[in-house]
């Protein structure tokens, strides 16, 4: 897969081997990058700014890197945290990548995605997280609410968030907990929320009736964790 921008390159950096060839513009200037390309001996290729657009749409910052697909993790592998998040069908990659920033921050490293109708890791996730994807274990599961049963017989309450609820600052936060985040525009699955232990909901004091989903989550993590 590929990959882009100035702060995710430097991330993958830290682990050379994983990259197979670095696409960069022909005014590139930043040493350091160059550098550590130079020094794990990466294949590199020098290329117009035309070039480089029409390989990524995206905002590349003049460098765009080859890597080995992303490793999913196993759900066994995450079984041992305190705190895991999963996103119930979450389609949109800014998002993504915006709550993989807050779990790194908040220092949570276990994410639960579904395999269909869900947003997967790729170059815009990336990109968005700002390299904290390093720092996260994200796992692709095919059946959401047989998971959460799995969760819950290793011992962990299952919090939804939705509209409709309690108070997400009066909920309770002590033991093992999974926090679902609900997808854009849909919230919750049916099946999913149904399956959950306590449903938290954000109250809404202005005339919009709810938060962008990457806002959402990070305000219930970062209580989650104050709780701790």
């Amino acid at each position: 897969m590929r990959v882009y921008g100035k702060n995710v390159a430097k991330e993958i950096l830290q682990k050379p081997q994983t990259i197979k060839k670095a696409y960069i513009y022909e005014k590139f200037n930043d040493e350091e990058i160059l550098n550590k390309l130079k020094n794990s001996h990466i294949p590199y290729e020098f290329l117009d700014k035309i070039t480089l657009d029409n390989m990524e749409k995206g905002m590349h910052q003049g460098i765009i890197l080859e890597i080995d697909d992303f490793k999913y993790k196993y759900l066994d592998e995450l079984l041992d945290k305190n705190i895991i998040v999963i996103l119930d069908h979450l389609e949109d990659p800014h998002n993504f990548g915006a709550i993989i920033r807050t779990c790194e921050a908040a220092g949570i490293t276990s994410i639960i995605i579904p395999k269909d109708r869900s947003v997967k890791v790729n170059a815009t996730v990336m990109k968005t997280s700002a390299g904290a994807l390093e720092n996260v274990n994200v796992c692709m599961v095919t059946n959401l609410v047989n998971t959460i049963k799995k969760l819950k017989e290793n011992g962990y309450w299952i919090i939804g968030t939705d509209m409709e609820g309690k108070d997400y600052r009066q909920i309770d936060y002590e033991g093992k907990i999974a926090i679902i985040i609900g997808s854009e525009g849909k919230g919750l699955s049916r099946l999913t929320e149904e399956n959950c232990d306590f449903i938290a909901k954000i109250p809404m004091y202005g005339k919009v009736n709810s938060l962008n989903a990457s806002v959402a989550a990070a305000l219930i993590i970062y209580e989650a964790v104050r709780n701790k």
